[in-house]
């Protein structure tokens, strides 16, 4: 790096404004960011229950895990790219961080495309492994059927957010995502109650709300940005780029892939041990699907506060302020935290006023579902600090331990606690296998940050 470019780095208001203040400008816009995009799915549901009962809102759950595979991907190169943008930037590599952007971009569009096709041919097979049945299956194929036809823009939308966020323009991600979701609160009902389409209805107002983001970021690259879009980058990706930005994105590309297959793994035995107790498989799946989107706005809070802090910690390691990094982390912690003990709190002594805005009139799923709530959900508390850990790895380009951190509940501990637990307890133990992986995973999450606070305490990462 030259004289210059390191004036212009020392110079930009990542190195040295306080840590809160950053974590407020950053941190703000991501978590309504990620707010907004869970609110896709959310709306959807409580319309749907409205409209069409537990039902229709098995049929959103059973079609969840093209949701979390479409996150997968899209974090993949929205996470790795926005690492990787932000150390470049933080380095004064602005021409590097312009190609990471157009070869996100181009290789995103490629596979969702792709994605899209293998999805459409063999829909009905999915659904099945997702955990449709015949009541649930004409739903399941309305509902699924446009979530397919949209991933490439699904894709886009959120790998495009990440890296505003890395171009220094956290607001851009914001209007991006809250505009979308501003547009599906309208026309879901417009769609679901006047047009009475019902469940499809519902899936169109997502895809409608969903290009208008991508309109808006496309925008944003093309005119705005300080990374642009350009068409000699978008036909000659840079493939070792694209190599590294998969590298650092990979953990939080296995988050999602775990959470698809712990999906696919929790709706079949919801589906088995709801019939052998009586409950109901599709009534249970349904309380499940409700109650993970009360913790999604949780989760989705802390993930926010994560991805607000990854590129004030990802600059400062560029820039070598590794005082700052600490800063940075503990006090995301805090913040985190804080969430995810108020949210805990919630879920313990107020679960029927937040299921009740589901809309479905039923004694025996609103039972259930308040177990769900109080059992599965009995760890969350400990979420705050797991996911700001996760995105410390991946921001200062420490992919090992950021993937194996990231598989740590939901593929080492969870899955196989979902397997085995209901073999003694039956449906209780799918229950239970939530808060045990919650505090398993958060203790091996702590040993780790015990030595790496260590380090940086050392001036060493």
């Amino acid at each position: 790096m030259n004289v210059q470019d390191k004036i212009a780095v020392h110079d930009n208001i990542l190195a040295y404004e306080s840590p809160a203040k950053l974590l407020k400008m950053f941190a703000w816009p991501a978590i309504i960011s990620m707010l907004a995009n869970s609110l896709y799915n959310i709306i959807d549901q409580i319309f749907i229950g409205h409209a069409v009962g537990y039902l229709g809102n098995a049929a959103t759950t059973v079609t969840f895990p093209i949701v979390t595979v479409v996150l997968a991907v899209a974090t993949l190169f929205g996470v790795g790219g926005s690492a990787v943008a932000a150390i470049r930037l933080g380095e004064g590599r602005k021409d590097i961080a312009e190609k990471v952007l157009n070869t996100v971009v181009t290789v995103a569009l490629v596979i969702g495309i792709v994605m899209t096709i293998i999805g459409l041919s063999i829909m009905d097979p999915l659904l099945i492994l997702f955990g449709a049945t015949e009541n649930t299956m004409e739903y399941s194929r309305q509902f699924g059927s446009v979530m397919i036809l949209i991933i490439p823009v699904s894709i886009l939308i959120i790998a495009l957010a990440n890296l505003a966020r890395a171009d220094g323009n956290p607001q851009i991600a914001m209007r991006g995502m809250v505009s979308g979701v501003i547009l599906n609160f309208v026309l879901a009902p417009l769609f679901i109650f006047a047009f009475k389409w019902g469940v499809l209805g519902a899936a169109f107002a997502t895809a409608c709300a969903q290009l208008l983001s991508l309109f808006i970021f496309v925008r944003y690259f093309t005119l705005k940005s300080n990374m642009r879009l350009q068409k000699a980058y978008l036909l000659n990706p840079d493939w070792r780029l694209g190599f590294q930005v998969a590298t650092l994105g990979f953990s939080s590309c296995i988050l999602q892939s775990g959470a698809t297959l712990l999906q696919v793994v929790m709706n079949n035995a919801l589906l088995y041990y709801g019939d052998l107790s009586g409950v109901g498989g599709d009534l249970a799946i349904s309380a499940m699907g409700v109650v993970m989107k009360v913790n999604m706005i949780v989760i989705s809070i802390c993930i926010g506060i994560g991805a607000g802090s990854q590129p004030i910690i990802g600059f400062n390691k560029g820039a070598g302020q590794l005082q700052r990094v600490k800063e940075v982390y503990l006090l995301a912690v805090k913040i985190a935290s804080a969430v995810t003990i108020f949210g805990w709190l919630c879920c313990q002594f107020i679960p029927e006023p937040l299921l009740a805005i589901f809309g479905v009139d039923n004694p025996e799923f609103m039972d259930f579902a308040v177990a769900c709530m109080r059992l599965f959900l009995g760890g969350v508390f400990l979420a705050g600090f797991q996911i700001i850990s996760t995105s410390y790895f991946q921001a200062t380009g420490q992919p090992l331990k950021a993937s194996f951190l990231s598989t740590l509940r939901q593929l080492l501990l969870l899955l196989p606690l979902l397997i085995i637990l209901p073999w003694w307890y039956g449906i209780t133990g799918i229950l239970y296998a939530g808060m045990i992986s919650d505090f398993g995973s958060a203790m091996i999450i702590g040993i780790f940050m015990y030595f790496e606070l260590k380090k940086l305490n050392q001036a060493k990462i």
